[in-house]
């Protein structure tokens, strides 16, 4: 694949800089002050607008980044991203059907229910909360798969990138485990850190045949925080396993050599 180094690959420390400071120093804030932050900005929950600021800090990094490097005019570019919108048969029957039936298979080992709850406020409410999920956790791919994994995988072969980035990833979410309220404060860290690291390695083929597409990354996080899919932590995480195992095998001649990933960040 070509490659575009109009962002050059030293861009990654301030991004992650930028990702982790803002998103951990919100959290500190949160756990140091949780009562006058819920004075303020009402209690702790995913649509606190803190923790939604702490969510977007990927995102933010990376247009800062694009800017500091490339100008105001590299955002452009890198917004065009969100086009690419052509997926194989395969891969858009894994984003719609087969992150779902993860969760439904996780669920079922765990012996919970296999659908999630409806939200209050019928259909309209349901509208709210998909729309909702739709712009929270999505949102963080503009970073991590719009600014760190080209670069990475201009260093390592993609499934290398693809553990990197998932451990990256993984820990970043840490402070959210420790604050009571948010979504991950009843889940145990480390089948989620193990879970972020399959999760990012199925990613990285689709993510590489999509020519480096922002919307099927986006849509793919989605379909990991989709309200409508059970709650089958920690088991779902191990089924994610299983699945980036099957999936590297299959495209073993591409992930497992440097030069078969994108690596434009513009």
């Amino acid at each position: 694949m070509t490659t575009g180094f109009s962002i050059p690959s030293r861009a990654i420390i301030p991004f992650l800089a930028l990702a982790f400071g803002l998103a951990w120093g919100l959290f500190v804030v949160l756990l140091t002050i949780p009562d006058t932050v819920a004075e303020v900005f009402g209690p702790m929950s995913a649509s606190n607008p803190l923790f939604i600021l702490a969510v977007y800090s990927p995102a933010l990094a990376a247009f800062i980044v694009l800017v500091l490097y490339g100008g105001v005019t590299a955002i452009r570019p890198f917004a065009k991203r969100l086009l690419l919108w052509r997926i194989s048969p395969i891969w858009l029957a894994f984003v719609v059907l087969g992150i779902p039936a993860v969760h439904v298979v996780g669920a079922a080992i765990k012996g919970g229910p296999l659908v999630a709850p409806l939200p209050e406020g019928g259909m309209s409410g349901l509208l709210g909360v998909l729309a909702f999920m739709l712009l929270l956790g999505p949102v963080e791919e503009l970073g991590w798969r719009g600014i760190a994994l080209p670069i990475l995988q201009r260093h390592m072969a993609p499934l290398w990138a693809g553990i990197v980035l998932g451990l990256i990833w993984g820990i970043w979410h840490l402070p959210a485990f420790l604050a009571s309220g948010t979504p991950q404060s009843g889940w145990s860290f480390m089948p989620f850190l193990g879970g972020a690291v399959a999760v990012s390695v199925i990613l990285v083929p689709l993510f590489n045949a999509t020519r480096g597409s922002l919307l099927w990354a986006a849509l793919f996080h989605f379909q990991l925080n989709n309200p409508l899919s059970p709650d089958g932590q920690p088991w779902d995480m191990a089924v994610f396993a299983l699945v980036a195992v099957i999936v590297v095998v299959l495209n073993r001649e591409t992930m497992l050599k440097r030069g078969h990933g994108v690596t434009q960040v513009t």
